[in-house]
C-alpha cells in the first residue's frame, strides 16, 4: 500500500512538474528547422512566421536550414532533437515523400513526431514555354499524344512534388513524357525559359516572375480552387483531369514526446499569427493559402498523404538519386 501510495505521488508530481515546465515555456530561443536552403519558397514562409511567433512569444524562434537527402537530414535531427519544445520542424510534404522514395530513413513519419498544425498551402502551376504551340491544358495534351516521348520536363529533384506532379498528369492523360531534374527549382525554370525543356509544375511563388514577364506561359493550377493571384488560370480538375490535386503542403511537427501542454501553447500561437493581417499579406503575396487548425487535424492528413504519395512514388519509378 504504501509502494502504491509512493507511486501515485510521484506521478502527481510529475505531471504536475510537467505543467509548469510548459507554462514557463519558452525560456529560451527556439530552434525552427527546415529542409530547404534560405531564400527558397519554404524558406520565406518559414520566416515569416518565425518572426510573428518571436514577437508573440517574447523568445527569437531562429531558423536553422539544413537541406540535403530530399529532406531527410533535417528530419533525422529534428526527430531525434530533445523533446524540450525548443525544437521545432518546419516541414513540407517531403516528410511522407521521403520514406517511399528512399526505401529506408532514420525517422518514423507517423511515430517519431507529434504534429502541431498545418501552417500553409502553396498551389503549384502548369508551366509552359512559349515557343510551344499550346495555350490551354487541352491543347498541352493533344500536343504530348502527337509528340509522344518528345516533351521533356523540369524539376527540382528527383522524387520532389515537382517532379511527382508532373508524373502524375502524365500517369493520368496517358501521355509519355521526358523529366530532366534539376538541383532545385531555378535552374530548372532556366532551362525551361530558354527552351531546353518544354514544361514543369512548380510552385507559384517561384513560377510568378517568369510568367508575369512572358518568359513563360501558365497553363492551370494544382490545387483544388483557383488561385486569386492567378485566377485566370483554371483548376487541373476543371481543365479535363477530374479529381487532381496536388500542393506544396507545410506544417509544424515536433519530437514526439513534447509536452501537451507545450504543444497546444505552440498550436494556438501559430494560428494566432496565421491570422494576423500582415502575415495573411506576406504570404498571400507568395500564392500560400493559409490553413491554420487542430494538431489532431494535422495527424490525420499526415496519415492520409502518406499512402498517397507512396503511390505517386511508385506509379512514377522514381528512385532515391
Amino acid at each position: 500500500m504504501k509502494f502504491i501510495c509512493r507511486m501515485l505521488v510521484a506521478c502527481v508530481l510529475a505531471a504536475l512538474s510537467s505543467g509548469l515546465w510548459a507554462q514557463s515555456w519558452p525560456s529560451k530561443p527556439i530552434r525552427m528547422i527546415i529542409a530547404f536552403p534560405p531564400g527558397g519558397p519554404t524558406d520565406l514562409v518559414s520566416r515569416v512566421l518565425a518572426q510573428k511567433l518571436s514577437e508573440q512569444l517574447g523568445q527569437q524562434v531562429f531558423v536553422d536550414n539544413k537541406p540535403g537527402a530530399g529532406g531527410n537530414i533535417a528530419a533525422e535531427l529534428a526527430a531525434k532533437a530533445a523533446p524540450d519544445g525548443y525544437t521545432v520542424f518546419y516541414n513540407t510534404s517531403a516528410i511522407v515523400i521521403g520514406p517511399a522514395l528512399y526505401g529506408k530513413v532514420n525517422y518514423d513519419t507517423l511515430k517519431d513526431f507529434a504534429p502541431v498544425l498545418l501552417t500553409a498551402s502553396v498551389p503549384l502551376v502548369l508551366v509552359v514555354n512559349p515557343q510551344l504551340p499550346a495555350k490551354s491544358v487541352k491543347e498541352f495534351l493533344e500536343l504530348a499524344k502527337t509528340r509522344a516521348g518528345t516533351l521533356n520536363y523540369s524539376s527540382s529533384g528527383t522524387g520532389t512534388i515537382t517532379h511527382l506532379a508532373s508524373a502524375m498528369v502524365s500517369t493520368q492523360t496517358g501521355i509519355q513524357t521526358q523529366h530532366i531534374p534539376y538541383k532545385g527549382s531555378a535552374p530548372g525554370l532556366v532551362d525551361l525559359a530558354s527552351g531546353q525543356t518544354q514544361f514543369m509544375i512548380d510552385t507559384m511563388n517561384t513560377v510568378l516572375p517568369y510568367v508575369r514577364d512572358n518568359r513563360l506561359r501558365g497553363l492551370a493550377v494544382t490545387s483544388s480552387k483557383r488561385s486569386a493571384l492567378m485566377p485566370e488560370l483554371p483548376t487541373l480538375a476543371e481543365a479535363g483531369l477530374p479529381g487532381f490535386e496536388a500542393a506544396a503542403w507545410q506544417g509544424i511537427v515536433v519530437p514526439v514526446g513534447t509536452p501537451v501542454e507545450i504543444i497546444q501553447k505552440l498550436n494556438a500561437e501559430t494560428n494566432k499569427a496565421l491570422t494576423h493581417p500582415d502575415i495573411r499579406a506576406r504570404l498571400a503575396a507568395q500564392g500560400a493559402d493559409i490553413l491554420g487548425g487542430t494538431a489532431a487535424e494535422y495527424a490525420a492528413y499526415l496519415r492520409s498523404e502518406m499512402p498517397r504519395w507512396a503511390k505517386a512514388v511508385k506509379d512514377s519509378g522514381a528512385k532515391a538519386e
